[in-house]
């Protein structure tokens, strides 16, 4: 893969990372707990619970993300970054600039 690339795919990821910390927060600030003395209706309650359940889930998911982001940055500079794990083929530059902690190809993801 030539160093053009990886200072790209450097880039690419330190973006993300930065957008996803950010979202992080953010989804921390709606999950924090609802409170019950607040002059809401109980369905306007049970919806804010639901929707706090989603958030919650999307957080963890989110938190998943960043730390595959982060290991996938100290790995840029290996010499088999950007191959397949599975077959050893390269990875499409657009697949690892898109899902920069992907360690397979489109093929052998499936």
């Amino acid at each position: 893969m030539a160093e053009l690339n990886k200072v790209e795919i450097k880039v690419q990821i330190t973006s993300e990372i930065e957008k996803t910390e950010k979202l992080i927060q953010e989804y921390t600030e709606l999950t924090k707990p609802i409170e019950p003395e607040n002059a809401i209706g109980r369905i306007s309650r049970m919806d804010a619970i639901n929707n706090k359940s989603v958030t919650e889930a999307t957080l963890r998911k989110a938190k998943e993300k960043l730390e595959k982001l982060k290991f996938a940055l100290t790995k840029v500079n290996d010499d088999d970054f950007g191959r397949c794990i599975k077959c050893k083929k390269p990875i499409p530059l657009g697949r690892i600039l898109i899902m920069p902690q992907a360690r397979t190809c489109v093929n052998c993801s499936h």
